[in-house]
This record gives C-alpha cells, structure tokens and sequence, in this order.
C-alpha cells in the first residue's frame, strides 16, 4: 500500500493542474507504483496466488487507462508513457 507522502509525489510529477488527483494520466502513475511494488513483493513469495492475481487485474486496469488515454489525449498519452517508461502500443 502506498502511504500518503508517495501518493502526493506521484501525483504530483503527473498532475495537469493543481487540483488533479482524479485524471487518468494520475490514475496510470499510481497504478504503476503499486504493480511495480508487488512485482517485487512477487519475487519473493512466488506462491502468494492471491497477490498475483490481484497484480493481473491492476494490469489489466491500467491497460485501459492507457487505452483512453490514448484515444482522447493522444499527448498526455506519450508524455505520461514515456515518463513512466511504459511500453507505447
């Protein structure tokens, strides 16, 4: 779980304005943190199933953020890939 602090230096780097912890791009910033901290937590206790599951269906939510992002703000998109340093499809 990410603690206060973290979440408000995340949203931070990716907000669009000063009020925006809501927007996709902030949405697909905090989900990558999360599945980066399981993936390591995953590495250690690789039968933990009910962690790994979980990290599917996060992946799977972020894919679609991605997704509209794409669709609707085709520059957010590439900002917010290339900052993440997430794969472009």
């Amino acid at each position: 779980m990410l603690n206060k602090e973290t979440k408000q230096k995340i949203i931070g780097k990716s907000a669009t304005h000063q009020t925006d912890t809501g927007s996709a791009a902030v949405q697909v910033s905090l989900l990558t943190e999360r599945i980066e901290r399981l993936s390591e937590h995953l590495k250690g206790n690789n039968k933990d199933k009910h962690s790994r599951r979980g990290l599917l269906k996060m992946v799977v939510r972020r894919r679609k953020m991605l997704e509209y992002l794409k669709h609707t703000n085709e520059d957010l998109y590439m900002k917010t890939t290339k900052n993440l340093k997430l794969k472009q499809r």
